[in-house]
């Protein structure tokens, strides 16, 4: 899974932490397995999630126990396209109008 198109012209880091975050969109990351999956140094990251974070398209939420990052509402884009759609419509949707 991945971020939606609209937010893949971010920076590479930015980019790689949602994409790493839309996989586990419902239990979210911590920071050292977002490190671990981008393969960025952990200053990187730290830089990508307040980026992120300041523009909305991350959560933080702490349960006691550890810190995760979840992806933020309407980032994740659909799993597999609808499969009763054309090529044409899937294109559709993606552009602007």
């Amino acid at each position: 899974m991945r971020a939606k198109p609209e937010y893949r012209d971010r920076d590479d880091t930015e980019v790689a932490v949602l994409d790493a975050l839309a996989d586990r969109r419902d239990e979210g990351m911590t920071v050292f397995e977002l490190r671990s999956r981008t393969e960025e140094n952990i200053d990187r990251i730290e830089d990508a999630l307040a980026a992120l974070k300041a523009d909305g398209l991350i959560e933080v939420e702490d349960n006691g126990e550890r810190t995760v990052i979840l992806p933020g509402e309407g980032v994740v884009g659909e799993s597999q396209p609808d499969e009763d759609e054309s090529i044409l419509d899937q294109i559709r949707k993606r552009l602007p109008l």
